[in-house]
């Protein structure tokens, strides 16, 4: 992998991280169109790089995160689903990682379930004394950018049995092609939440979730054989740089989007992709994704 290559990755996972497309579909499909896919580095660095984009939402949210132990707690019992499923299925992910028949179809169903969640789930209506106001209070994109203390009245707490529901929608995202922003803002949303509660802790809870991935996956890669050399060192350094600096510009752009616009748009795109990669397949062109 060059500096380039390692700078084209971190601006894809900056700028998809956030949106429900899957940051993993669109960082194997740009390894692939730069013909590095199938190294060991570049499966890990994918990885990895993740964790450099989910440091942006501690910036943003600094004092969220120095909230009581209490908070860490939901965050861990939120985890706790997708880091014993991925743990027990690491190899069928790997596999299904590699089918490019799963991971379009995991875009496909992903994009028809964005185009109908707006209508599932209808803002919830203000509170008590917020008469005139949207029915979200203020925008997502604003309460993001601009959150709150900790001990704001628009704060939603979230219990724990709330948050084991919410990891348990996480797990679906261990399938290559659902994105875990939206597996996870989806779960917020069953559970009552106002769009700024399930957008919040689903970027709290990528965290843990991000930073477990890293590990992981850089454990694997050594324990296989890899070469942590100085070279490769600096490029996950830089990656991650990358990833960081992009998210905090994309942050406000794209979710702002998000707010005005809901998950319609993004549903389509997925759709439209999953299809176009079924007929390439069905008219014998060969796609070769890792």
């Amino acid at each position: 992998m060059s500096i380039f290559e390692a700078v084209i990755l971190g601006i894809i996972e900056g700028v998809t991280e956030f949106l429900p497309i899957s940051s993993t579909g669109h960082l194997i499909i740009g390894s692939s169109l730069m013909n590095i896919a199938d190294e060991p580095f570049t499966k890990m660095f994918n990885i990895s790089i993740q964790f450099g984009a989910i440091l942006s939402v501690m910036v943003l949210y600094w004092r969220r995160f120095a909230q009581s132990i209490d908070f860490y707690l939901k965050l861990f019992v939120a985890f706790i689903p997708a880091a014993i499923c991925g743990k027990l299925l690491s190899h069928l992910i790997d596999q299904w990682l590699e089918n490019v028949v799963i991971v379009a179809c995991s875009l496909l169903a992903g994009g028809i379930v964005l185009l109908f969640i707006d209508r599932i789930f209808l803002p919830l209506p203000p509170p008590a004394g917020d008469i005139g106001k949207s029915p979200i209070g203020e925008s997502l994109d604003d309460q993001l950018i601009q959150p709150k203390p900790i001990n704001s009245s628009t704060h939603q707490p979230i219990n724990y049995i709330k948050a084991f529901k919410i990891g348990c929608f996480q797990v679906l995202a261990l399938m290559p092609g659902v994105s875990r922003s939206a597996a996870t803002i989806i779960g917020g949303l069953s559970q009552k939440l106002t769009r700024r509660g399930a957008a919040e802790f689903s970027f709290f809870l990528a965290v843990p979730t991000m930073f477990a991935a890293t590990c992981y996956k850089m454990y694997e890669y050594y324990k296989d054989g890899g070469s942590f050399s100085s070279d490769n060192i600096k490029l996950l350094v830089l990656g991650n740089i990358i990833a960081f600096l992009v998210a905090m510009l994309a942050i406000k752009g794209f979710i702002t989007f998000l707010t005005k616009h809901g998950f319609k748009m993004f549903g389509y795109y997925r759709i439209i992709v999953g299809v176009l990669i079924l007929v390439l397949l069905a008219c014998g062109v060969q796609i070769k994704i890792v």
